[in-house]
């Protein structure tokens, strides 16, 4: 009966949706405030339909009503318990659902916190976001009902894909669904703005919070999928540039991109066309990530397997929004008027050169992930563009970015001294220097791990150098006697910005530190030792070991530095009945900030395995720098100037002097 009432909560949020997709914005045209006024309360009860939904098939999941296709096809009733309620979006039904979840929160999220906004915006942006919804719901009901019965049910399910039965599927797709779907609500913010003709700063203040929210959830769940990526598929590696990873780092550049321009905007009321079109693309690569994902286009470890008719819906879907927005962008592009003006040596100058460098790079990793695809449709021919291709063409292009962020911060606005702002870098640049030579005498190897790790040091304390001078003004005793009220006084977007631009340095040293590793690919008998880098290596035993729903096959291998025994791992192959299929585990001991890694394959009758070992100094700071960014986004977010309610003042500035339709 849940599941029957679930499927009929989707339904009547479909009729909410299309009704909330006409009467706001009717009311916004006419003027009529109490059409107007049904947007927040019809999202609210939008949003509860939709958890609603998603309750009844998370309950059929952990109940094991086998008498659903989506269990059957993905559950098994011996699976652990958190197997059962994150397998819920394991799959393209599920995953689907959560995607219009994360739709319709951010939808009530608005309705709730966003009192202050003006009538007419609010009201079209949850009109705008509710035609997104109404166009995935449909997509659901249509062709990917998660609610779809069984004449005859099995007594036993399928089971869940092994790879996917680990924590990190409880945390990864949330994650990124919160960021890349996330970023539908500032697609709307535009789209609202550009029906409204409200494009000020007004706008940029409202749409600030919501993109710094979704980009600290991408930031995690991308950051999450890499480490998941890293300790369960074997490989020892974090990022494979797979079409799939791009899918998400798209998104990322230009939400990233988004934040710093919507600065410009509120401070300077400039980069209007900008700031909308970049809006705009970020909410549009996402749905370009969603085409790639499931129509089939593609072979992906992370892609689902969908037939055609589910992929030609979404490029509907796609065409529909992407080319909407763009036409109506184009349309009231040309009658916006110009902002203030600024010198290009000023912070708001940096802002676009580093809107340029992400934009660029952001095309880059565009043309990479699609042109192959583009290519085989057109000609038949199969190409294959991998890490090469991008680590030729994407570093070089982002590079210049951490030795720009400093600079920019320690810029004024309107107009700055750029040997000021370098001079007030000194010691991050003295720092990054003596760290380049210190590593270049100390551990030597390439020179390329050499010089990323001196321009990692220079942007960690750079970022701090703004931070550091606004804090101990006027030195000596006194300065730092000050600097704790100083430091109260801040706004803590202040200290947001500095820790997220040094957590893009911290990840860039442990990205650095990789050229110090060590690989090691052998055959292993109990008792054999391997070295692998400044550790020994000690192959002791295969024991079997039975899990819930799998059998599995440890390797207990002890790990020495100088003789002394500092760890122990347990690398393993699995094999799950249910599917019929193997996995490998990985060992990983993290000594200090580094990693020993080991994965197995192969285990033969007398206990030898065929083993791959890494060594990976500073390995962690890659997800490390990721928390830390994710952490200053939170500061900032947690800052007044970013809290949504504070934005009531100039709501009613706007309100009293309405400007006319740009």
């Amino acid at each position: 009966m849940i599941v029957e009432t679930g499927h009929y909560a989707l339904v009547l949020a479909l009729a909410l949706a299309l009704v909330n997709s006409v009467l706001p914005i009717w009311g916004s045209v006419t003027g009529d405030r109490r059409l107007m006024a049904v947007a927040p309360s019809v999202a609210l009860m939008g949003f509860g339909l939709v958890a609603y939904a998603f309750f009844a098939l998370t309950y059929a999941h952990v109940a094991s009503d086998f008498s659903l296709a989506n269990v059957v096809e993905n559950s098994h009733s011996a699976k652990p318990l958190i197997y059962k309620i994150s397998g819920v979006w394991g799959n393209h039904e599920g995953s689907m659902l959560l995607w219009v979840l994360v739709l319709a929160l951010f939808a009530a999220a608005v309705a709730l916190f966003s009192s202050s906004m003006p009538d007419d915006l609010r009201a079209n942006v949850l009109a705008v976001q509710s035609w997104i919804a109404s166009a995935f719901l449909l997509f659901i009901l249509l062709t990917s009902n998660p609610f779809a019965r069984l004449a005859n049910a099995p007594a036993e399910g399928n089971d869940l894909n092994p790879l996917l039965q680990d924590p990190g599927l409880a945390i990864h797709p949330p994650l990124l669904y919160l960021g890349y779907v996330g970023l539908s609500i500032t697609y709307s913010f535009a789209a609202a703005a550009l029906i409204s003709g409200r494009i000020d700063a007004v706008f940029a203040r409202f749409v600030r919070p919501w993109t710094l929210l979704a980009w600290i959830c991408l930031t995690l769940g991308i950051a999450m999928g890499s480490y998941w990526a890293y300790y369960t598929l074997g490989w020892g590696g974090f990022w494979f540039w797979d079409p799939v990873e791009n899918a998400s780092l798209m998104p990322w550049l230009a939400a990233t991109a988004l934040l710093h321009c919507t600065a410009v905007m509120e401070k300077r009321e400039a980069l209007k066309i900008w700031t909308i079109f970049l809006a705009i693309l970020a909410f549009s690569l996402s749905l370009i990530g969603t085409f790639l994902v499931r129509s089939g286009v593609l072979t992906s470890v992370h892609a689902f397997a969908s037939d055609p008719q589910r992929g030609i819906f979404i490029l509907l879907i796609l065409v529909v929004f992407i080319g909407g927005s763009l036409a109506l962008f184009a349309w009231r592009a040309g009658g916006l008027k110009q902002g203030g003006l600024f010198a290009p040596v000023s912070r708001e100058g940096a802002l676009v050169l580093n809107n340029l460098l992400l934009t660029t790079c952001c095309a880059t990793v565009f043309i990479g992930t699609l042109y192959p695809l583009a290519l085989e449709a057109l000609t038949g021919e199969k190409i294959s563009v991998g890490p090469p291709f991008f680590n030729l063409t994407f570093a070089p292009l982002f590079a210049p970015l951490f030795v720009l962020m400093p600079i920019g911060q320690n810029l004024a606005w309107k107009r700055g001294d750029f040997f000021g702002a370098a001079q007030r870098l000194i010691v991050a640049i003295g720092a990054g220097l003596i760290a380049m030579l210190a590593l270049a005498a100390w551990r030597g190897g390439p020179v390329v791990s050499v010089v990323l790790s001196g321009l990692a040091i220079y942007v960690i304390v750079g970022s701090f150098a703004d931070l550091g001078r606004r804090l101990f003004v006027g030195g000596g005793a006194t300065a730092i006697m000050g600097a704790g009220q100083r430091a109260l006084r801040l706004p803590r977007q202040a200290f947001g910005t500095a820790f997220a631009h040094a957590g893009l340095g911290v990840t860039l040293l442990g990205l650095a530190a990789t050229g110090w590793g060590a690989e090691k690919i052998t055959a292993l008998r109990p008792g054999d030792e391997v070295e692998i880098g400044p550790y020994q290596l000690t192959f002791e035993s295969v024991q079997p070991r039975a899990g819930p729903n799998f059998a599995e096959r440890i390797g207990r291998t002890a790990i020495r530095s100088s003789g002394v025994l500092i760890a122990t791992i347990e690398p393993s192959t699995r094999f799950y009945p249910a599917r019929k299929m193997n996995r490998s585990e990985a060992g990983i001991a993290t000594i200090g900030l580094g990693q020993v890694y080991m994965s197995i394959a192969d285990v033969a009758a007398n206990g030898s395995v065929n083993a791959r070992v890494f060594w990976k100094p500073l390995v962690s700071l890659i997800w490390i720098g990721a928390l830390i960014m994710a952490f200053g986004g939170c500061l900032s977010l947690s800052d007044r100037g970013f809290r949504i309610g504070v934005a009531r003042r100039a709501a009613k500035a706007a309100a009293s002097s309405p400007q006319p339709a740009e």
